[in-house]
């Protein structure tokens, strides 16, 4: 077992979907280093690549939303995380509705947090950015959690 599996197979994450908004248009990318890091006030961050197209509208709008998968939802993380907005549109056929400031939240996710940029920092090759939460909704209570499992989505490739 490679490093970045043993990373990910003993240091467990969720899988969610980044979605942000810049002008009038809307993105997302699916993304598993989301944490909370304060608790006052309530802050959470997201660890994203620069080139990443959802980082040019998070880095521009100071504003994202962190949608909650569920266990049974892996192709939709798939989905939103093996093909570029710039050149396709993820949300067609998805069904989403906005949070409280215009991001999109999709309508199977089972929660969301949408946050205000109040920073970033670098982190090797990834940036970290910090939002306060603006707004939130648990949508489906019952539901368990996607958890990230490197096979899932690399299989045998190492990171």
């Amino acid at each position: 077992m490679g490093l970045q599996k043993t990373i990910t197979t003993y240091i467990p994450q969720g899988v969610f979907v980044i979605t942000s908004k810049l002008n009038d248009k809307i993105n997302g990318m699916t993304a598993a280093w989301v944490s909370q890091v304060s608790f006052r006030p309530r802050l959470l961050a997201v660890s994203i690549a620069p080139q990443r197209y959802t980082y040019e509208f998070i880095k521009n709008s100071k504003i994202f939303c962190i949608n909650t998968l569920s266990k049974d939802q892996i192709d939709l993380a798939k989905h939103f995380g093996f093909k570029s907005g710039r050149s396709i549109n993820k949300f067609e056929n998805i069904p989403y509705t906005y949070s409280l400031n215009g991001c999109p939240v999709l309508k199977d996710a089972i929660a969301y947090f949408e946050c205000q940029v109040i920073s970033e920092c670098q982190a090797g090759d990834h940036m970290i950015i910090i939002g306060e939460i603006t707004d939130h909704k648990i949508l489906k209570e019952t539901a368990e959690p996607l958890i990230f499992k490197w096979d899932d989505f690399f299989g045998e490739v190492e990171g």
